[in-house]
């Protein structure tokens, strides 16, 4: 199973999300791209909170030293990313693929990060709550499915809000994989324990 990560937005969690999602599945994680904070990526992170052994983390295919658009931080690095050169890692594993931002950064003048999506993929949307959410997470899903990319089901981060979550489950018919609590923090122990609290609803996933 391939299951690619994704948000509605930028800081809505996409990296713990990820990181509790690969430790449920004890899966390999990969992200293709990282922009900025490349002594404390998205990969260094996901591999301070796994506990399991069989966990295995790819290289980025582009890791660019600017925290911005992908597309503007390739500019600086004097580059342009290439779909082409962006490889997934061969395994017998699952793989937790995760985005950089929403679906629709700019990676060059003509792609975006839905364009990494590929038809074997599965992909769990990420959403947080704010004014504002519902509308950002019902036009994430209307993207993938204009798209007809599979959704395997949407995560919610953040204190419970039963008017936001119904409306959207109830547009959406989207399988609800779980919550992610305002913890005060995260370690390996409380990844492992959203682990435990998501695994039945992510071996669901077809």
């Amino acid at each position: 199973m391939k299951l690619f990560i994704t948000g509605i937005g930028t800081d809505v969690g996409k990296t713990i999300a990820s990181a509790i999602i690969t430790e449920a599945l004890e899966a390999d994680y990969w992200k293709p791209i990282q922009a900025g904070d490349l002594q404390n990526s998205d990969t260094h992170k996901v591999q301070k909170y796994i506990s399991n052994t069989k966990t295995i983390f790819h290289e980025n295919s582009y890791a660019l030293n600017t925290p911005a658009s992908p597309h503007l931080a390739a500019e600086l690095d004097n580059l342009t990313i290439d779909l082409k050169k962006i490889k997934e890692p061969k395994t017998k594993n699952h793989l937790v693929i995760e985005g950089a931002g929403g679906l629709l950064v700019p990676l060059n003048e003509k792609d975006t990060i839905i364009d990494l999506i590929q038809p074997d993929y599965k992909v769990i949307v990420i959403s947080r709550h704010y004014l504002g959410s519902i509308n950002h997470t019902l036009l994430t899903i209307e993207a993938l499915q204009n798209k007809k990319i599979t959704i395997a089901g949407i995560i919610f981060n953040g204190d419970e809000n039963k008017a936001t979550e119904e409306i959207i489950l109830s547009k959406t018919g989207l399988l609800f994989l779980g919550r992610i609590e305002n913890e005060p923090y995260f370690d390996k122990n409380v990844i492992c324990y959203y682990a435990d609290r998501f695994r039945e609803n992510l071996l669901k996933i077809k």
